[in-house]
């Protein structure tokens, strides 16, 4: 049973320790690089031929559809490993539930369900709407909803496709839900409040960190709850951590928040030394 405990405990100490130096150390590197700078170029194009808006969607719906070539196979690897994985797992947590434990975890993970975070959604959206009057307000309006939209039903593509099944104890599948919408709901607003004011960056990566650690902790306590296998969460952070940087893009393009690709330094034709004439 100590083992149980001490998993929880990382739960919590793994992201607060590991995503500040993501984002202080590794985030640099990947903003800098050349991958970044393909993404800037694609999407200045698809800004100069669409408008913001529109670049916003065609990233919107080209990500998701990544997304899925990504975590379709993905959830087709993780299922083999049900019998050699999973079963052990959810056999080693269930010969040792207390139940004190198991109602706190029940308790935390129902924040992972889609009632609560249908009103979270609601209620950030009056917030964002109000804050975003003199602005474009429509895109809070419209951004928080579709969060939600996107990720139920690109849940049940991948869900469907596949169909690995469920545990004894309950319906939960392939990937976890409740993670994603964690992420996406949470990590949405965060977004928001980085866009609508000027966050010192010590308080947007403790945003960042807070959403993490809210992610990291929902898996496991789905795992605990016996709401899902162990491989169903590992699917379900993978999944929520894309189809969130999906999303996340696609409010930055909208808000005109990408920055365009620097232009190429012109280069001058070089000059021959004069060649000297005998005299």
């Amino acid at each position: 049973m100590t083992l149980i405990y001490v998993l929880g405990l990382l739960a919590v100490l793994v992201p607060v320790v590991l995503t500040p130096v993501a984002a202080t150390r590794w985030a640099p590197v990947v903003r800098d690089g050349r991958a970044a700078h393909r993404l800037r170029v694609a999407v200045a194009g698809l800004t100069d031929a669409f408008g913001r808006t529109g670049a916003a969607l065609v990233v919107l719906l080209a990500g998701c559809a990544a997304v899925v070539a990504i975590c379709w196979p993905l959830g087709e690897a993780l299922a083999r490993l049900e019998p050699h994985v999973d079963h052990p797992v959810f056999d080693y947590v269930h010969a040792r539930r207390v139940d004190t434990w198991a109602e706190l975890n029940s308790f935390y993970t129902a924040l992972g369900d889609r009632y609560p975070l249908k009103w979270v959604t609601g209620v950030a959206t009056v917030v964002f709407v109000v804050l975003w009057r003199r602005r474009r307000w429509w895109v809070p309006l419209v951004v928080l909803p579709l969060q939600f939209i996107v990720e139920q039903y690109v849940q049940a593509i991948l869900a469907t496709m596949v169909d690995r099944g469920h545990p004894p104890t309950d319906l939960g599948t392939y990937p976890s839900g409740g993670c994603a919408r964690i992420m996406m709901t949470f990590g949405t607003i965060a977004v928001l409040a980085m866009v609508t004011w000027r966050l010192p960056r010590g308080v947007r990566v403790a945003l960042v960190t807070l959403v993490v650690t809210l992610v990291s902790l929902e898996g496991y306590t789905r795992i605990y709850a016996e709401k899902h296998w162990l491989t169903d969460v590992l699917g379900g952070w993978i999944f929520a951590a894309l189809l969130f940087a999906v999303t996340a893009l696609a409010v930055l393009v909208a808000e005109g928040r990408i920055r365009p690709p620097a232009p190429s330094g012109v280069t001058t034709p070089a000059t021959r030394e004069p060649v000297p004439t005998a005299t």
